[in-house]
Order: structure tokens, then sequence, then C-alpha cells
């Protein structure tokens, strides 16, 4: 702790920095709840994705079984071709989030006539996947930058609670101690000053 002077107007100042503390730490505090909401929001938003996933995942599998081909799937992933991948920004607590809008392929051409009638079926199930894994990552990304976010919210709010708030009212109590001690004194010094003038002009 800085060593401070015992002065009035350093009692001043720490008062000042104890209510802009006080005042800034409920903004700080609610903004703390509301990213530990948003991270939640997201790990259900990463399972319900992990869950679809695994749904397109099934259906592919049931489409290589009806095939018993390996070579099926392996063709299936030459024709099926990512695009590009559209997100917007959002401002969610305070941060700025990337948020997965849609994923655009650029499938190569095939002959429908020379593949089975499930094989569209197929290429809508492995565009699903690959959407959904690319809605995945963004996701991930949310929850990476609200988890720094909430790292450093969390810092300040303890810095305030735990350091500067409790450090200005010590500052205060001393201050105030000392400027109490130094009237007491001037007082007694005044009393004392005066009973020596009215003695000497007794």
């Amino acid at each position: 702790m800085a060593k401070i002077k015992l002065t009035k107007t350093e009692l001043k100042s720490q008062q000042d920095a104890l209510k802009q503390y006080n005042r800034f730490l409920p903004t700080l505090q609610l903004k703390k709840q509301q990213l530990q909401m948003e991270i939640r929001n997201s790990i259900e938003l990463l399972e319900a994705n992990k869950r679809e996933q695994q749904i397109y995942t099934e259906k592919l599998r049931s489409f290589i079984a009806v095939f018993s081909d390996e070579l099926f799937f392996e063709s299936l992933q030459g024709i099926v071709v990512l695009k590009s991948v559209e997100c917007t920004q959002s401002n969610i607590a305070g941060v700025n989030v990337p948020v997965f809008e849609k994923a655009t392929f650029d499938n190569k051409k095939y002959d429908r006539f020379a593949t089975p009638w499930i094989f569209d079926d197929a290429v809508d199930a492995l565009e699903g996947l690959v959407a959904l894994r690319e809605a995945g990552k963004i996701i991930e990304e949310q929850y990476r930058l609200l988890n720094i976010e909430l790292r450093t919210t969390t810092q300040r709010v303890n810095l305030f609670e735990k350091v500067k708030i409790p450090e200005c009212k010590e500052n205060i109590r001393k201050i105030s101690i000392q400027l109490s001690d130094l009237s007491t004194a001037a007082v007694a010094r005044s009393k004392i000053a005066k009973k020596k003038t009215m003695e000497a002009s007794a």
C-alpha cells in the first residue's frame, strides 16, 4: 500500500475514489453475471450442435451401410465442397463475437442418372454435417472470447472488492483519526494559550 498524506485534501481524494469504486462495482458485477449466463448459453449451444452433428453422422453411416462400400463416402466427400462460411458480428455483454449465419457450398456436378436415388440424400446429409461443424467452430470462438472477457471482468471485480475499496476505507480511517487528533491537540493548545494569557494579564 502506497504511503498517503494525512491531510484534508487527501481525505477528500480518498472519499471521492471510494464513491467512484462503489459506483462502478455494481456495473462490473452485473457484467460478470451476464457473461456467466452467456457462457452457459454457449455451452448449451455447443452441446446441441454436437447432438445434431451426431444425428447427421448416423444418417451418413446408414447410407454407407446400405451401399456397403467405402468408396461411396470418398466419392461423396469429393462432391461436397464448402465454398464459404458467412458470419455476422453481435455484441454480447459488451463483447463483439461472431455469429454463424450459413455455409455455402459449391458442389461438383455429378450424373444423377448414374448414381442411386439415395445419393442426393447423402449429399444433403454431408452438407448438413459440414455446416454444423462450421457453426460449432463459431460457437467455440464465442465461448473463447466470452471467457477472456469474464476473466478480465472478474479480475476487476476482485480488485475493487478486495483491494481498492478496503484500501480506501482504511486510508479514510487513518486520515480521519490523524485529523481528529490534530484537532484535539489544537483545541488543547488553544486552551493552554488562553489560560497563560489570562494569567499574564492578572
